[in-house]
């Protein structure tokens, strides 16, 4: 709490422990750039997790923080987001966490639209588990728990999103660090649940899953109300221009074989549910405490 600029090194607890070359560490570093940037102070800032090895970052983060259980993030955020709403708050959850046992809460999340930036770590496996089939798993991969490769076409995260009817969907990649703080920057300036997918590496139980050398398969959607395309490789890879506000043409990016990155879709508009309950507290009539639950007595 002094009045010195923050650094990187005010956000430093432990050193993260993940397999060499996870993209985990950028998803963290990222985030720190941009607390950095926006000077963010620690003690107003909580960083809230699930289970898998996404569950490790709200320990490496000098901030406040919440390690939850397994699915549940969305919630405790949540009862942040309406006891402190003055507090920057963000999420950290795998593929996994946030569409398989959270897949629920991701939902209402989603759908209550409280102020937050969810950030979704997709690595397509769940790796703390050792290289089991995941929701985003690509069809036919061979993993642990399916052995001759998977069954079912993957859930696309961003179709999701879109589908339950988001305020903010963007898409970035854990080796772009330029495009991953921009992409940040645009979430936390909306207000809502903006969420953030995160193309994420797992060298050690899926390696060559992603072409981080190369910049031929993807595409960066840009716009003036939207995210530019990254500094060092928007000379190599398609840019298009996507009016943010076009939810239709966002769909069919989504469910294109093609990947990309960038911001899909935003609704400054969307009703937030901490909002509503924040204005109902603040507009209620006092009442004398004794007297609350006498319409209940039998």
């Amino acid at each position: 709490m002094s009045d010195q600029p923050i650094t990187m090194k005010d956000l430093q607890t432990e050193n993260p422990r993940w397999c060499p070359g996870c993209g985990d560490f950028g998803i963290i570093a990222g985030v720190k750039r941009f607390l950095v940037d926006e000077q963010l102070p620690p003690h107003e800032t909580v960083n809230i997790s699930g289970i898998g090895c996404s569950g490790r970052a709200s320990f490496y983060f000098n901030t406040y923080g919440v390690h939850a259980i397994h699915g549940r993030a969305i919630p405790v955020a949540l009862g942040v987001a309406l006891a402190r709403p003055e507090l920057n708050l963000f999420i950290h959850s795998g593929d996994g966490d946030a569409l398989s046992i959270g897949g629920n809460h991701l939902l209402h999340g989603i759908n209550k639209n409280f102020n937050c930036v969810f950030v979704m770590y997709d690595n397509e496996l769940y790796a703390l588990t050792k290289n089991q089939t995941s929701p985003t798993t690509k069809k036919g991969h061979k993993t642990n728990t399916q052995p001759t490769g998977t069954y079912l076409d993957p859930i696309i995260p961003m179709a999701f999103a879109l589908g339950i009817g988001a305020s903010f969907a963007a898409s970035t990649a854990d080796w772009m660090p330029d495009h991953l703080t921009q992409t940040l920057k645009a979430a936390y300036a909306h207000k809502g649940f903006s969420f953030v997918h995160v193309t994420q590496r797992c060298p050690h139980f899926y390696p060559g899953n992603f072409d981080t050398k190369s910049a031929e398969w993807f595409s960066f959607l840009t716009h003036e109300k939207g995210v530019p395309a990254d500094k060092r490789l928007k000379d190599k890879s398609e840019v298009i221009v996507h009016d943010p506000s076009d939810r239709d043409q966002a769909f069919k990016y989504a469910h294109s074989d093609r990947f990309y990155f960038g911001l899909f879709y935003r609704n400054p508009d969307k009703p937030r549910y901490d909002e509503i309950l924040q204005a109902q507290l603040k507009n209620a009539k006092p009442q004398d405490r004794s007297t609350i639950l006498d319409k209940f007595e039998i």
